[in-house]
């Protein structure tokens, strides 16, 4: 009976284990800790790995600016018809009326309320001269992509549109996606989707017919830009394997480039009007009118930091490791004993902090070489057991040398010896193998059944 129940407990204490297991890369995935406190043969030392933020809503800390900036509904006042119903011409829009008016912060607000809030541009009436719209997102600081962009249309969904990223604070831009009820017509580009990418074209820029087809715009009314739908060219299809992501995004500065911005731009270049033909009767059809967009990220600090601060209207990194700036681009002052260096998501899972060093940490005497004409030569610490720690097992040797394992290689031991081979990292020993569970859960098992054993043969001995 004893027996029995220890077994039992054996399977449930298993279950929990694979359960664990199964929920484990959820946990190491964030990359949320800077630094933590480790005992070693010296006392106790800081061990620093690579952090980043926490992604967040970024449309709270955005600016934004329309182009042409008369291009909002109300001044003058106007009224607006459905776009399935030309007789339903009971919409009004009065800038001087709060109750009536469509500001762009309304693109932003609270979603939820009843009635939706919106922006609305002014309607087609210079048809046929096309109605051109910028809306640019701003940020002023760099920003890494988490999750798909979302627009919400009131107005049906634009027929031909193009959403555009800048990298360097809007002074250049480059095309993110096409989107168009014929992309072929519009933009002279073969139509695809996004399951149509794979690794080796997920760069590519492509047109899309999926958000702007069809009549039912009452139920139609998001447009995506699918970063998790790339993402999962790399990590799964629920994004299980992100230590495949992060070894990619380490690795190939094309695909992190891919999703960091400083701004967005969404540029409209035709209305939905549901039809072939525009109705130059009723011209007060045509508009844009967006109620919702979502922006996913987080700052992007090089992994040196793991909070970012929104103070005086600007984003900066709390920069760690000895780094400064806004993204935590250069070491600070007397920390630069050798160059700076983003940190590296690698090896899985706390990845390579890349710590800026001091200038001078000590000096170390060398024996003397006068007998080769130099006397007391002197030469900064390499390594040490506090800040300058030899990574991933590494040994320091009289403070001037780190000895790696056979896998690893740098002034440190922070990078993987396969980065430099043919192939790059991607066999068992890469950092980018998947994770193996501590073996706590078969050492428990093995106690508890121990502890069944035992207990079993004290009940045999009373009964004998």
């Amino acid at each position: 009976m004893h027996f029995q129940l220890v077994l039992m407990m054996q399977a449930i204490w298993t279950g929990v284990c694979h359960a664990a297991m199964q929920h484990y890369p959820a946990a190491w995935g964030h990359y949320d800790v800077c630094k933590s406190q480790v005992y070693s043969d010296e006392g106790l030392t800081w061990d620093y790995m690579a952090c980043q933020p926490e992604a967040a809503d970024m449309t709270q800390f955005l600016k934004v600016t329309l182009d042409p900036p008369n291009i909002t509904c109300g001044d003058p006042p106007e009224t607006y018809c459905a776009l399935e119903n030309p007789y339903m011409c009971n919409n009004e829009c009065d800038a001087s009326t709060e109750e009536l008016a469509h500001p762009p912060e309304l693109m932003f607000d609270i979603e939820g309320r009843n009635p939706t809030t919106f922006w609305q541009s002014t309607s087609w009436k210079k048809y046929p001269k096309a109605l051109l719209v910028n809306i640019t997102l701003s940020w002023n600081k760099t920003i890494e992509l988490t999750d798909d962009i979302v627009l919400t249309f009131e107005s049906g969904r634009p027929e031909q549109m193009v959403l555009e990223k800048s990298l360097d604070y809007g002074r250049s831009w480059q095309p993110y996606q096409f989107y168009a009820t014929d992309c072929l017509d519009a933009f002279t580009m073969e139509p695809k989707t996004v399951q149509d990418l794979t690794q080796h074209t997920l760069l590519d820029i492509i047109c899309t017919e999926d958000y702007s087809r069809g009549y039912v715009w009452k139920y139609d009314k998001t447009v995506r830009f699918e970063i998790k739908d790339r993402f999962a060219l790399f990590a799964g299809p629920r994004l299980h394997n992100m230590a495949s992501l992060y070894g990619q995004l380490d690795t190939t500065k094309n695909l992190r480039d891919f999703f960091t911005i400083t701004d967005l731009r969404v540029r409209l270049l035709r209305p939905a009007t549901g039809a072939t033909m525009v109705d130059e009767n009723n011209l007060s059809r045509y508009f844009y009118a967006i109620s919702d967009i979502k922006v996913q990220g987080r700052c992007k600090c090089n992994l040196h930091a793991n909070s970012c601060v929104y103070d005086k209207e600007k984003l900066s990194c709390e920069c760690e490791h000895n780094t400064t700036g806004p993204d935590c681009g250069r070491c600070k002052r007397n920390y630069q004993g050798r160059a700076w260096s983003a940190g590296s998501y690698l090896p899985i899972p706390k990845g390579t902090a890349n710590v800026c060093i001091p200038n001078n940490i000590g000096p170390v005497i060398r024996p003397n070489v006068s007998s080769l004409g130099v006397a007391n030569r002197k030469e900064a610490r390499v390594c040490d057991n506090e800040l300058l720690r030899c990574q991933n097992g590494g040994v320091c040797e009289n403070n001037i040398r780190c000895n790696c394992p056979s896998a690893y290689t740098g002034l440190l031991c922070e990078k993987p010896r396969c980065e430099s081979e043919l192939g790059g990292c991607k066999g068992p020993d890469s950092g980018q193998a998947p994770l193996r569970p501590p073996p706590l859960c078969s050492l428990l098992t093995l106690l508890l059944l121990a502890s069944a054993l035992l207990t079993e043969a004290s009940c045999w001995s009373a009964v004998l």
